[in-house]
């Protein structure tokens, strides 16, 4: 899935003959997975209906400031600008250029501009003649003194019959453009993290199994925040209903502890952080039956072999990764967490105690304590478990900065 999943993107379109791609646009951009609101000038409605592209984009197309027929239902500028985590202005005529330029303010889009908080980026369209005109250059030239985003007009022929440069930029290649800006500069770009989640199963026989549980909520929760600051993820998952669709998180499905192990340590070479959010059985049966135990003695018993140490081991043979471990304890917790960073040589440890209100597994909140390498202790307040992940993810930012 694109780095545009999730993203909320103003599409601005005014009144030239490429307004016609803004279907292709929209579409390419909802695939994407991006949240589209397109406002357009009313010249821009005889190029391409508002109905066409509301259809593409599942929500209401903006011209006016007005709705006369919803009872003068108002178009907030204001609260369009700072919905959008992008502003996209496709085509951008001459006119349109001249007026975002000098501040002109005389219908919905450039109102919204004008207010817009969010990265703008801008798609000339014109005729040849009118883009390498002095004036277009000196607009485009304070359009990048504001840190708007230039996407040049590309070479070809143009409606006017002539052929040079003022074609507006194709939309595979605008949609590229945006997914780089949001991949750039982000703090753990050129990492990698492999991350565990979920429970292992430790199976008794066919049908029956040693379980926990965990809901692998954290661990997802994690990866998707490393995979939002540009991060590369190997999410080893254990048996959950969690989801995950990313272009840079890839998913290794594992069932029991051992299982979690080889994967770990397959993948450990490749990475520079592990988060180890996985609740792993410390114990196996010792014999895995190959048939269905039957209900015949009042009483059964299991003879259990013990689970390697995943942390551990790797924390045994760590050269530069940077290891973050969990803890889950109900006594002396933050005593038994030191005496876990220094036995597995971690980096941080995340403290759960389940004798605090709102943690543990199941919900959706945790409060969660950070102790470092040199024991310091950083008590947190209960948060839901996509803030507790962010939380964790600027640690690991920390580490690197």
């Amino acid at each position: 899935m694109s780095v545009l999943s999730g993203k909320k993107i103003l599409l601005g379109i005014t009144g030239g003959i490429a307004a016609y791609k803004t279907a292709g646009l929209v579409r390419l951009l909802i695939k994407a997975g991006a949240e589209v609101q397109v406002i357009m000038t009313p010249a821009s409605h005889q190029f391409v209906t508002p109905y066409t592209l509301s259809t593409l984009a599942k929500r209401p197309v903006y011209t006016e400031f007005f709705h006369a027929e919803e009872g003068g239902t108002w178009n907030n500028h204001v609260e369009l600008a700072l919905w959008a985590d992008v502003m996209l202005v496709a085509p951008a005529t001459a006119n349109v250029l001249a007026k975002m330029a000098n501040g002109l303010c005389d219908n919905l889009l450039l109102a919204v501009y004008m207010s817009a908080k969010c990265p703008v980026y801008i798609a000339p369209a014109m005729d040849l003649d009118m883009y390498v005109h002095p004036s277009t250059a000196k607009n485009l030239t304070t359009l990048t003194s504001y840190n708007h985003v230039i996407i040049p007009a590309e070479e070809g022929e143009l409606a006017s019959g002539l052929i040079g440069r003022g074609r507006m930029a194709e939309p595979e290649t605008i949609v590229s453009t945006l997914e780089a800006s949001f991949t750039q500069d982000l703090p753990l770009q050129g990492k990698k993290v492999l991350i565990t989640a979920g429970p292992t199963y430790e199976p008794i026989d066919p049908v029956r199994f040693i379980g926990n549980h965990s809901s692998g909520k954290m661990g997802y929760d994690i990866a998707k925040e490393v995979a939002k600051q540009g991060g590369e993820v190997v999410l080893v998952s254990g048996p959950t209903n969690q989801k995950i669709e990313d272009a840079h998180v890839e998913v290794v499905h594992v069932l029991s502890a051992l299982d979690m192990y080889e994967a770990c340590h397959r993948y450990f070479d490749q990475v520079d952080v592990v988060v180890a959010a996985a609740a792993v059985a410390d114990y196996r049966p010792k014999e895995i039956a190959t048939q269905k135990i039957k209900k015949n003695a009042e009483e059964f018993t299991i003879t259990m072999d013990k689970n390697p140490d995943i942390l551990a081991s790797l924390g045994a043979i760590k050269k530069h990764q940077y290891l973050v471990g969990f803890a889950l304890e109900t006594e002396n917790e933050v005593e038994h967490a030191k005496q876990k960073i220094t036995k597995k040589k971690l980096d941080l440890i995340v403290l759960n105690s389940l004798n605090d209100t709102g943690a543990g597994f199941g919900k959706p909140t945790n409060k969660v304590t950070f102790i470092d390498a040199a024991f310091t202790v950083e008590p947190m307040d209960l948060k839901s478990k996509e803030e507790v992940a962010q939380d964790i993810v600027n640690k690991i930012i920390q580490h690197y900065e």
